[in-house]
């Protein structure tokens, strides 16, 4: 049995939350770098380059990318070995947000009531967590902050059985397309696909942590996930929405064991400002 200081985990997950708001992933850059030369539109070009340079200038400064500084998500896998003293993670994590958002000068983007009076949380709390239970004596933390002009533009779908490859292949292009300018592109995309309605969803969303051009270990999964990038980057929504080539740098898809009556679809947009980390305690 391995002992973990509660106050461990809140000062981790404080630097984590700093460090993802102020540097968009190598990854991602990398990808829009490569885009800079592919790209056919003049404009398109322009605002990628800029899109670097307010990458440079956020990592530099040590300010947020984004004014949208997101809804904090966590996914957190436990080692059943662990044993957390002097408090209990859900709150060591949630006191890690509320630091990082003051020391941080980051913005508060919560309402807690989400109908009535929409009043701010003030702190960024309570964020998202996700758990599991995993073999060993770690505790593994992914974090990202999303944005809500993005995940506005997600979406979920029961498709019938019968609706097949060509379905999914539909409302996922349609998902993109519909997004456009609102999503702040080029996109990182998460497909859930199988499971049940809410977790498709969470498919989705766990999918855009893989890194960027690491493929599904199916190859037919793989293989659709290039044919919806290239055909993505065929609607001609572009960077920010001025047209061009370059609507999305990536397609991720996650995928579980579904009812023989089902076919869950869910599609998780992530604008460009693509933040996310993880670390391991």
């Amino acid at each position: 049995m391995r002992e973990i200081e509660a106050k461990v985990i809140t000062e981790t997950v404080k630097k984590l939350v700093m460090d993802t708001e102020y540097n968009i992933p190598e990854d991602f850059i990398e990808a829009i770098k490569k885009s800079v030369n592919t790209e056919e539109s003049p404009i398109g070009k322009e605002i990628l380059n800029e899109i670097l340079k307010n990458a440079e200038v956020a990592s530099k400064e040590k300010v947020a990318y984004c004014q949208d500084t997101g809804y904090p998500v966590f996914f957190v896998e436990i080692g059943q070995d662990v044993y957390i003293r002097g408090g209990n993670i859900k709150d060591a994590i949630n006191e890690g947000v509320r630091q990082a958002t003051k020391e941080g000068y980051l913005r508060a983007s919560l309402a807690f009531d989400p109908i009535f009076e929409r009043k701010n949380t003030g702190d960024n709390t309570p964020a998202l967590i996700y758990f599991d239970i995993v073999p060993g004596d770690k505790i593994k933390i992914k974090f990202a902050a999303k944005g809500g002009g993005s995940e506005n533009q997600s979406k979920q779908v029961m498709l019938r059985p019968a609706d097949g490859l060509e379905g999914v292949k539909k409302f996922v292009l349609q998902c993109i397309a519909n997004a456009g300018p609102n999503a702040c592109p080029p996109f990182t995309v998460g497909v859930g696909i199988g499971g049940t309605f809410d977790y498709s969803a969470v498919l989705a969303k766990k999918a855009l942590f893989r890194h960027i051009g690491e493929r599904h270990p199916d190859p037919r999964i793989a293989a659709l996930e290039e044919e919806l990038l290239e055909l993505a980057n065929q609607l001609g929504v572009g960077p920010l929405g001025f047209g061009g080539t370059t609507t999305a740098v990536d397609i991720k898809i996650e995928t579980a064991p579904v009812h023989i009556a089902s076919l869950p679809v869910a599609v998780n947009i992530q604008c460009h400002a693509a933040r996310h980390k993880e670390i391991e305690i």
